[in-house]
């Protein structure tokens, strides 16, 4: 009998239900709701974001709107997604530490952008980038059998893991050496500069206000150790004819239109992309899925057989026979996005399931809302990873957005997905994970959803 088959939803009462953050206040203010946005995006959200299909407010003059259905998504993330851009403030946070790359540029660029990488994403090309996440994952695993007993910080080591997964894969070096400074970056822009503040949602995007000069400061250096990287790289040569990891696939990638190779510039701002989308968002993601795995033993252990056998074959794993784990991920990704907000801004007037939008409206798709709505799924607040199993009805692709959708979906989630499975498979065929810290951890939006500290977890080998 399989795990779906087996399934009983009289039991669904006894399934686990992870602490989220508390409802935000109906009718909060402007000031009040910015007040908690700058804390903790995800507790903004009042009930009724749960519940309606598009919640409607005001926010400094401009008509604000949540959009909970597929349909309404469908229509500004697809069919009229040229109308749509980031809000100055999107741009102004994201734009000192990404540049001018993939997840940021628009229009034309974007679209050059997008043909010229395509094929250093397609699955042959990741398929490519595996035996670099074994090798990483081995040497984590390793690390941590040395720990085994004893509290460990299965934040930070996730953290380091992915980090080590995007040098390998993006250079075929171990990143350890640039680790430190890395995080350093990260961890500095997180904490002093990625949350908008008043001035940032007030001004014009080409007004700077006292923390864009302070982003600008910050540009300066990140991008100077991203050339100290990219040249570190480059002075390793190729070797045959093969490409060996990502910044050899980027390198020799090309505009099948115009055949125009990326410039010294646009690499540096891609390799920024690929490494800080890639290693924070799939950290985050394997921080919660042995969270909620150390919350339900049951489940846990079922990782564990599936996984056992794979784990000991060794090499590459066969991923096929992964169909449990990837239902994990899948289901983590729902209740914990690593993106938990999509915001948009209208160019021009629109319509939007019957409702106009002028310019200068702020549509929001909440990853995180969104996949806890009571009107698109079944139990939606617990953990439950059989309903993403083969033979059951997948979700609406305009209902579960761990990657966004339409034209701009995340280019690297086969990458993410594949790096997640392979990682979570590995750690639970070799170790039981235990969860020491018995409070109970909160959700944090910082740039990604982040616990609101790191507990300490007891690794058992099997």
């Amino acid at each position: 009998m399989s795990i779906a088959e087996s399934f009983d939803p009289s039991m669904q009462s006894k399934r686990l239900i992870p602490p989220r953050p508390p409802l935000a206040p109906e009718n909060l203010s402007a000031f009040d709701r910015l007040s908690l946005i700058r804390r903790n995006a995800i507790a903004s959200w009042s009930k009724e974001a749960y519940e309606e299909d598009i919640v409607r407010g005001r926010f400094f003059r401009r008509s604000s709107f949540i959009l909970n259905t597929p349909e309404t998504i469908r229509h500004v993330l697809v069919d009229n997604y040229e109308n749509y851009t980031r809000t100055p403030a999107g741009f102004r946070v994201l734009r000192p530490i990404l540049g001018e790359g993939l997840l940021l540029a628009e229009g034309r660029t974007w679209k050059t952008q997008r043909r010229t990488l395509a094929p250093a994403f397609s699955p042959r090309a990741v398929s490519l980038l595996v035996p670099h996440m074994v090798s990483a994952t081995d040497d984590a695993l390793a690390a941590l059998d040395a720990k085994c007993g004893s509290p460990v910080d299965l934040r930070e080591a996730m953290q380091h893991l992915a980090l080590d997964v995007a040098g390998r894969t993006m250079f075929s070096f171990e990143i350890a050496r640039h680790g430190a400074a890395l995080r350093g970056f990260v961890n500095d822009y997180g904490a002093r500069l990625a949350q908008p503040r008043l001035l940032d949602l007030l001004l014009p995007l080409g007004w700077p206000t006292p923390k864009d000069i302070s982003r600008a400061l910050f540009r300066r250096k990140w991008t100077r150790f991203m050339s100290t990287l990219i040249t570190e790289r480059k002075a390793k040569g190729v070797e045959g004819n093969a490409p060996r990891d990502l910044f050899d696939l980027m390198v020799a990638a090309r505009d099948p239109e115009t055949n125009q190779a990326f410039t010294d510039a646009q690499l540096g701002d891609q390799v920024s992309t690929m490494i800080l989308a890639g290693h924070e968002t799939t950290a985050v993601a394997l921080f919660w899925a042995l969270y909620l795995l150390s919350l339900d033993p049951s489940t846990q252990e079922e990782v564990a057989r599936e996984a056992g056998p794979v784990v000991a074959a060794g090499g590459v794993p066969d991923f096929s026979r992964l169909t449990f784990t990837r239902a994990v991920i899948d289901e983590t990704l729902r209740l914990y996005p690593p993106a938990f907000l999509i915001v948009r801004a209208a160019r021009g007037p629109d319509v939007v399931a019957g409702i106009s939008v002028a310019p200068g409206d702020v549509l929001m798709i909440a990853p995180w809302v969104l996949h806890r709505h009571e009107k698109l799924w079944r139990d939606p607040n617990v953990f439950e990873p059989t309903r993403f199993l083969p033979g059951n009805p997948p979700p609406d692709k305009f209902a579960y957005l761990p990657f966004g959708v339409g034209p701009r979906v995340c280019i690297g989630a086969q990458f993410a997905i594949t790096e997640a499975t392979l990682v979570l498979a590995k750690l639970i065929g070799t170790f039981k994970v235990e969860l020491l810290d018995k409070a109970p951890i909160t959700p944090m939006a910082v740039v990604t959803t982040q616990p609101d500290r790191a507990p300490m977890f007891r690794l058992v080998r099997r």
